[in-house]
């Protein structure tokens, strides 16, 4: 099996040729504004060095920063139309309640606010409002408005009002495209909103985006399936992609962690992945990255779905230097790193400058920099190093040392010594470890929800049930399938013996 994997990052593109485990060939190239020309130039650079390998890919996966960078630098989003199903007991704190002002006023369109849902042991708060939820949708489709969210109280206990919703808003705007928060949320009902809402509004770019890559692997001549990489360390395939492009957040990360994961042969340890521009920190538990159990905020905006526990910091190759103040990031050069640094001939001080001077990596012309003052390089490079150790403490789980397995382009930055850590472990290929984690994910389902009057078998019998289907309708091959993660906890305040069920199975792709 050969597969291709590509990272498309804010600074760099890197792609690998990988078949079983073993990588054949890397790349890292410049990211391009230009998506389909920047996937085509790394693919036909990847290709040159294996060019018989062309017709023997069965798979390209891709994992991208772009629906992420959307939400955060508020561009490329669309307006949301936004129905609540919970009247009369949500009428307190309506949608986009939390949001920062400026990301409101992209994403908020029409708020519905409708008669339903469900109280937390299952019973119906009110018969759903139909009539509601018609005139709802004649008005969107009459706003012309084409991205549609539909939130209801408790819907991950019981999900049969958001289910009408979506059924009879098709029938009045047949081109509607519905996000509905019991495929992407857990309870809280303003966090589930918020992701739900978040989907809907990148929606529209997540379709050009992946279109864009689509092109690319059609520019290159590779007829092989395109998958996108999900922030826990394993795939969906691109259709599925485009109705949730919000899993793949923090997917960059997920992927250095897993490469770095399968490249060391460690599957315990803490991440440190430095890029151009930042630097994210991860735990590794069985080979996987250890998942958030908290509240999630993305660009300001509280959310509750899957992320990987991950710390980032603004610290990387192209980070800017003031060695007078002894200060490094978060301006970066980015992918201008080869014009703009002093070793390349440029004006702009950078950490991969000091990285040279102290004979940690060799770019570059070092004749260039022989003139720094070397006790204020020193001292600069004890910041960067008491910033890693600060993250590497947060990231702990107890107070023993831990290992860490140091990759991306600007891994150099990380020394041999760090307090608390056992053992800093540097890979062959850890520069583009993040594509190699693209190119080994497999595809998983999980299931995260509530289920009442069942046994304890039968509810988890129930979820490994349900986590299995959409393991397959992500793409997976239903024979390869394993469960990998199940968790049960007796919620009291419920009746019927409820409990929470949590069941993921991953597989390989089909």
């Amino acid at each position: 099996m050969i597969r291709v994997g590509i990272d498309v990052g804010g600074t760099h593109t890197d792609a690998v040729l990988v078949e079983q485990l073993s990588v054949c060939a890397s790349v890292k190239t410049p990211t391009s504004a230009d998506v389909t020309t920047g996937i085509a130039e790394a693919l036909e650079q990847l290709l040159a060095q294996q060019p018989q390998r062309r017709e023997q890919i069965t798979a390209v996966v891709i994992g991208t920063t772009h629906f992420t960078n959307a939400v955060i630098e508020r561009h490329g989003l669309t307006p949301v139309a936004a129905i609540r199903i919970g009247l009369p007991a949500s009428r307190s704190l309506r949608p986009f309640v939390d949001w920062p002002p400026d990301l409101r006023d992209i994403v908020c369109g029409p708020i519905y606010e409708i008669k339903g849902g469900h109280e937390y042991d299952g019973r119906p708060i009110v018969e759903l409002d139909e009539i509601g939820i018609r005139a709802a949708a004649q008005d969107i489709a009459a706003r012309d408005i084409s991205d549609v969210a539909i939130a209801s109280v408790f819907s991950p206990l019981n999900n049969a009002c958001e289910r009408r919703a979506q059924h009879i808003v098709h029938e009045e705007h047949p081109r509607a495209r519905i996000t509905v928060s019991n495929e992407l949320g857990r309870l809280g009902l303003l966090e589930r909103e918020n992701a739900t809402l978040l989907n809907a509004s990148i929606g529209p770019l997540a379709r050009t985006t992946i279109q864009g890559f689509r092109d690319g692997l059609l520019q290159s001549g590779i007829d092989a399936p395109l998958y996108l990489t999900q922030n826990d360390g394993t795939v969906m395939q691109s259709d599925q992609a485009m109705r949730f492009p919000i899993f793949s957040f923090s997917s960059g990360p997920t992927n250095s962690m897993r490469g770095a994961a399968i490249l060391s042969g460690v599957s315990d340890a803490i991440v440190i992945d430095v890029g151009g521009t930042t630097t994210d920190f991860g735990y590794l538990k069985d080979g996987f990255p250890r998942q958030a159990n908290n509240v999630v905020e993305v660009g300001g905006v509280r959310t509750a779905f899957r992320m990987p526990d991950v710390v980032s910091i603004g610290l990387g190759g192209g980070s800017v230097v003031d060695l007078e103040q002894a200060r490094v990031g978060p301006r970066s050069v980015g992918y201008e790193l080869r014009s703009r640094a002093q070793i390349f001939g440029g004006a702009v001080l950078t950490a991969s400058d000091l990285a040279v001077y102290t004979g940690q990596v060799e770019l570059g012309d070092r004749r260039r920099i022989e003139t720094l003052n070397p006790h204020s390089v020193l001292l600069t490079l004890e910041v960067i190093k008491q910033q890693l150790e600060e993250q590497v403490d947060r990231m702990k789980s107890d107070a023993g040392d831990v290992a860490v397995i140091a990759v991306g382009g600007g891994d150099f930055l990380v020394p041999a010594n760090l307090a608390g850590v056992s053992d800093v472990i540097r890979v062959e290929h850890g520069g583009v470890a993040n594509a190699v984690g693209a190119a080994i994910a497999q595809v998983s389902g999980e299931v995260d929800q509530v289920f009442s009057h069942l046994s304890r078998q039968e509810a988890l019998t129930q979820a490994t049930n349900l986590a299995r289907q959409r393991a397959i309708n992500a793409g997976a091959n239903e024979q390869s399938l394993t469960v990998v993660d199940v968790e049960d906890l007796p919620v009291a305040y419920l009746p019927g013996d409820s409990r929470r069920v949590r069941v993921r199975v991953i597989g390989d792709a089909q």
